[in-house]
């Protein structure tokens, strides 16, 4: 496969500078809560292309942050160590535990080498181990498998489908004689309907939205009783994410909004409204003051979490369907497609990164 490495790539179009809100309240800005923002204005993207006609589906840090796995355009999973080198050809592939296009990849959150990924077309979770290059195990789903999130301790998945269910999986011995691996768990005929299903941090609840919902729902686990539900998208919540710290609930919907909610009052404290278009995923940065927003236009906004100002708009080469913050630094990796133009070149699948020292 044909591949380009272009370190200063940019998306061809204008993108329109985010509009600022009002100035914050003086006690929540970064100068008076002592606390160093870094000059996002002063990075560059860095862009890997890939000569394909489709795109990179999904990107994601391992838990120690020293490797970044994606999926998409083919069979393969892709793994780089991003400290060594990004080129598109020094990355570890894994391959033969799918048998079509690979559509989410998620890591072990306990052990940096163990990660799953699935495919909506062969209707599998494959689990991998990255020392090894053969697949540890395949499980087949009745239904085409959409996104994957780990619980705390690892031991536990929640995916959710094409068709909007959610679904658990969990590791352990099916009998006294059985051997420990991953299988289907007993959700006592709970029917759960679901778009997006992520963990809490102590994976006692389960945080689940739905495109075309308005509402964000809150499970306990492992009884899957509705125990919160709060008002958050008039067109329908389609992403969710946890900040690291356990202060806030982000939510995005399609009226391109992200909301922040207090956990411990469940009211929301706080509306960012930089973005204009439909909002596809979010994720905090570590240090939970930070959040980065990947939209349906082509660039990701990063705002400041103690005040929804808008900081920095990162070109990007397409639409990314993910972002995702490194686990430590202030870096973002995000992927996608570029867009096709008449009479332009052929559509490039792509990967970036963005953030000091790239």
């Amino acid at each position: 496969m044909a591949s380009q490495f272009n370190p200063n790539a940019a998306a061809d179009e204008e993108i329109p500078p985010p509009e600022r809100p009002p100035s914050p309240p003086p006690h929540t800005t970064f100068a008076t809560r002592d606390v160093y923002a870094p000059t996002f204005s002063a990075f560059r993207p860095r862009d890997i292309r890939f000569t394909s006609p489709q795109a990179m589906n999904h990107i994601a840090w391992s838990c120690d942050g020293k490797k970044l796995g994606a999926v998409g355009i083919d069979k393969v999973v892709r793994v780089w160590s991003p400290e060594k080198t990004m080129e598109p050809r020094s990355c570890t592939t894994y391959s033969g535990g799918h048998t079509d296009d690979v559509d989410y990849i998620a890591w072990n959150p306990t052990h940096p080498e163990l990660f799953c990924t699935s495919s909506q077309k062969d209707k599998r979770v494959v689990f991998w181990d990255g020392r090894q290059s053969r697949y540890v195990q395949q499980i087949p789903l009745k239904a085409a498998p959409a996104q994957l999130n780990y619980s705390p301790d690892g031991k536990t998945i929640l995916y959710t489908t094409v068709n909007r269910l959610m679904g658990v999986l969990t590791f352990g011995k099916e009998g006294e004689d059985a051997k420990e691996q991953w299988h289907q768990a007993d959700m006592g005929g709970k029917i759960i309907s679901a778009s997006t299903a992520t963990f809490n941090h102590v994976g006692d609840g389960i945080v689940l939205t739905h495109q075309s919902e308005t509402y964000i729902r809150i499970l306990d686990y492992p009884g899957l009783n509705v125990v919160q539900s709060t008002p958050a998208h008039v067109g329908g919540c389609v992403a969710a994410a946890l900040d690291p710290r356990g202060k806030y609930l982000a939510s995005g919907g399609r009226d391109s909004i992200v909301n922040l909610f207090d956990l411990s009052e469940w009211i929301c404290v706080r509306t960012i409204t930089a973005c204009d278009n439909a909002i596809n995923a979010l994720s905090f940065s570590y240090d939970g003051e930070f959040i980065a927003i990947a939209n349906a236009g082509n660039y990701i906004d990063i705002c400041a979490v103690e005040t929804g100002m808008p900081l920095h708009r990162v070109p990007a080469l397409g639409a990314s369907p993910t972002v995702s913050w490194h686990p430590s630094k202030y870096v973002i990796a995000y992927c996608g497609q570029t867009k096709v133009r008449e009479g332009g070149p052929p559509p490039s699948a792509w990967i970036s990164l963005f953030g000091p020292g790239m």
